[in-house]
């Protein structure tokens, strides 16, 4: 974990100063979201829908490449520059020069005629409507010299290589005892191997951009993640100072990691307004989303898991190959939940990278966790199975209150698995499962119940916040915080308004700009915890402050309804602030607690469902998950999050899958009509509840994050469930009806 160290000195750091979130009277509560009614109004403006009246935007659309791998022959564009309404139409021919090479934090576009990926873009075409740009968009006619592509991912295992570490914290393989030895002395023992698809965001908004420029600075309006690695990327890619961009996004219509990326929207966006001297607008289209940004890549996974006949492990490996494109460094790290989640003495886990000739790869949801528990969960009901104990038992008997790979030395700074597992059964009915599948039948209905495990790391990032009390009592915050769709504005209200003393509708909460102080943004799981402890400190410093102008003691200094308070005195806060008001800044970074211990967030899954026993169709009848999460600071949003992950779990264990093109290196199913997502009539009655928890350690709200829990161990659950419904084991996600029905004649 890491240390909380705030920008300035704090006095809620010490004990003399008790922490004012512990009040709870309004963290913790289900208050409705802030941001609301702008949003079901229409009146909180998304990155298209920004527009000035005095300077209207022009319109541009993106021409993708569609091959996989090769360079441009050919490329006329003379019919599309002389369509109507046409004003630029950009080619590697004509681009303007641009930083590189290609990196991190660098995006060169068009740079030259090498294609490196179906859904590079090869032209922009800058129009006055966007009726013209798509239709001279059209008119460009490319010709290509083709190289082979390698599009499969099991085809290239062969030449897995060995991806460098994502950090200093995380390496690519692990060894712990002596894994070979353990595994072969087991009395019980499960070797299989699972696989996992292509998977795509499907967010609601589209990524979108719109590039004004002021002389020679930039104002990007655009939906991102994270604002700060946004700035310097176009900072970097467009040949400007960090101060010469300012990049919006205040409203982001979902994200799921597909918006940690800045896209070449952005990019040519910015090129194009400053040549033409008139802001640019650019939207991707549904089927471009699926070409031209990120998606979470295949795996394979072997998971060996060796058991004691009273079901103690002993030996757990788990290896994972996914694939990416030439030169990148993102891999999913499947195995990594496997180092934190069971104890065993004897452990190894490793990743393999495979290169691959398709749309680049990186983070989705619960990047790891999501696919490498869809793997080891259910090999864990497959040894629970073979010791004929319950599952819930069996991870019960392996629960750890320390880091499995390191020891007693690092404890977890809060673990309450065992208590999700045994609430979730009691909760769940799992007592009236039967441990034999296709032992229940409801009419054609095979119905079974499954169970999985959840984890997801903690983590914590750099942010800063600044808090402004102004002479009507109005609380003011602002950072360069994003909000993408989680509930970050109306979480970062409670805290600020407990911290002060005030009422939701008394404090202003100003994000997504990043003319505010710096910010972790959103994504991991970070972006409460860290964003949060932003506002703590900055309301900290400026609770100090206040005091200090009342004349009362910081550390004995009560703030309710508006006023402070200290031995039968009240002084309202906005006579303290006065004409000039009052502002204090704060902020958090890392520091060595992740070396001390160990942090995640856990929780147990519960699934009950049916199996058409004619034709294999499977009905998700009802979920149930329980969390430990510290301490949750919005009892609606955390549902919601907690709810909305296990709905993606759904979608995992049975639909999605994005499907490669194998000549061409495209994906077939790039829209929403056939990459099939959970819609109403695939998601039941789906419960969500949380363990009374706070982690004093994680950070100072003492909570952990949400957003990506709900996801994890989810599909797993449905899996297993699947299982004891039906008798069929399907180790190949997702497990579509044709799967499930080629294994019923069999169990028949």
């Amino acid at each position: 974990m890491q240390s909380q160290t705030p920008i300035r000195p704090s006095l809620f750091d010490s004990p003399a100063g008790p922490n004012p979130l512990d009040q709870e009277h309004l963290l913790g509560r289900g208050i409705a979201r802030v941001d609301g009614p702008l949003k079901v109004s229409g009146r909180a403006p998304y990155a298209y829908e920004v527009h000035d009246p005095s300077n209207t935007a022009l319109v541009g659309v993106l021409v993708l490449s569609t091959v996989a791998q090769g360079s441009i022959r050919t490329l006329d564009a003379v019919a599309a520059e002389h369509a109507p309404g046409v004003r630029l139409v950009l080619t590697h021919r004509n681009m303007q020069r641009q930083g590189g090479p290609a990196s991190e934090h660098c995006k060169p576009q068009m740079a030259d005629a090498t294609v490196r990926q179906n859904g590079q873009v090869v032209a922009l075409v800058v129009a006055d409507s966007f009726e013209q740009a798509n239709a001279a968009a059209a008119m460009v006619a490319v010709a290509y010299d083709v190289k082979p592509a390698l599009t499969d991912l099991a085809a290239g295992v062969p030449q897995a290589t060995v991806p460098p570490p994502r950090s200093p914290s995380q390496p690519v393989d692990t060894n712990v005892g002596d894994f070979a030895q353990g595994f072969a002395a087991a009395a019980v023992k499960i070797d299989a191997t699972y696989t996992t698809p292509h998977q795509a965001h499907a967010m609601m908004e589209p990524h979108a951009s719109m590039a004004v420029w002021d002389g020679d600075h930039l104002t990007l309006h655009t939906s991102h993640q994270m604002l700060s690695t946004c700035a310097q990327t176009l900072a970097s890619t467009l040949l400007l100072r960090p101060d010469q961009v300012r990049v919006l996004s205040p409203y982001i219509g979902g994200g799921f990691g597909s918006k940690l990326v800045t896209y070449a929207d952005a990019i040519l966006s910015a090129t194009a307004a400053r040549q033409l001297g008139r802001p640019v607008k650019i939207a991707l289209t549904r089927p471009q989303v699926f070409g031209q940004t990120t998606h979470r890549t295949a795996t394979i996974q072997r998971v060996r898991l060796g058991a004691d006949a009273d079901g103690t492990l002993r030996a757990i490996g788990h290896e994972s190959w996914s694939g990416n494109q030439q030169g990148q460094t993102f891999y999913e790290t499947a195995a990594n939940q496997t180092r934190l989640l069971y104890a065993a003495h004897d452990r190894m886990t490793a990743h393999r990278q495979v290169r691959l000739d398709l749309p680049l790869a990186s983070s989705m949801r619960a990047p790891g966790e999501a696919v490498g528990l869809l793997a080891l969960e259910c090999a864990m009901d497959e040894l629970a199975e073979r010791l004929r104990m319950d599952p819930v038992a069996l991870r019960v008997r392996n629960d750890t209150q320390y880091d499995p790979e390191k020891g007693p030395s690092r404890p977890f700074s809060s673990r309450r698995l065992t208590e999700c597992l045994h609430e979730g059964a009691a909760r769940f009915g799992w007592e009236k499962r039967s441990p034999v599948p296709g032992q229940r039948r409801e009419g054609q209905w095979l119905v079974g119940m499954g169970m999985a495990s959840a984890i997801r790391n903690v983590a914590l990032k750099p942010s800063n916040a600044e808090a402004t009390l102004d002479g009507r009592g109005i609380l003011t915050v602002g950072t360069a915080m994003t909000d993408i769709g989680t509930g970050t504005y109306t979480i970062l209200t409670q805290i600020a308004g407990e911290m002060l003393g005030l009422p939701p509708e008394r404090v202003v909460m100003q994000l997504g700009d990043t003319d505010l102080p710096e910010a972790s943004g959103s994504g991991g799981s970070f972006g409460a915890a860290s964003s949060g402890s932003a506002v703590y400190y900055a309301c900290a410093q400026l609770r100090i402050a206040l005091a200090r102008r009342a004349g009362f003691d910081p550390a004995r200094s009560r703030f309710e309804n508006g006023q402070i308070i200290q031995d039968g005195r009240a002084v309202s806060l906005a006579s303290l602030a006065g004409a000039q008001g009052i502002a204090a800044t704060g902020g958090i970074k890392p520091g060595d607690l992740l070396k001390k211990y160990a942090q995640a967030s856990f929780g147990a899954h519960f699934a009950e469902v049916g199996v058409d026993a004619d034709t294999g169709e499977v009905r998700v009848r009802r979920m149930l998950g329980v969390f430990g999460i510290g301490r949750v600071l919005n009892a609606s949003t955390a549902r919601s999050q907690a709810i909305g992950g296990m709905i993606f779990g759904i979608g995992a264990a049975l639909m999605e899958d994005v499907v490669p093109d194998r000549r061409h290196g495209d994906f077939v199913n790039h829209d929403l009509a056939e990459y099939h997502v959970p819609v109403h009539a695939d998601v039941p009655a789906v419960e969500a509840y949380f363990v009374e928890e706070v982690d004093p350690i994680a950070n100072p709200l003492k909570a952990k994050g949400v957003g990506e829990l709900g996801i994890c161990g989810a599909g797993a659950a449905v899996a297993n469930a699947i299982y004891n419904a039906s008798g069929v084991r399907i180790r190949d996600y997702p497990m579509t009806l044709d799967k499930v029905l080629a294994g019923l004649p069999d169990q028949a």
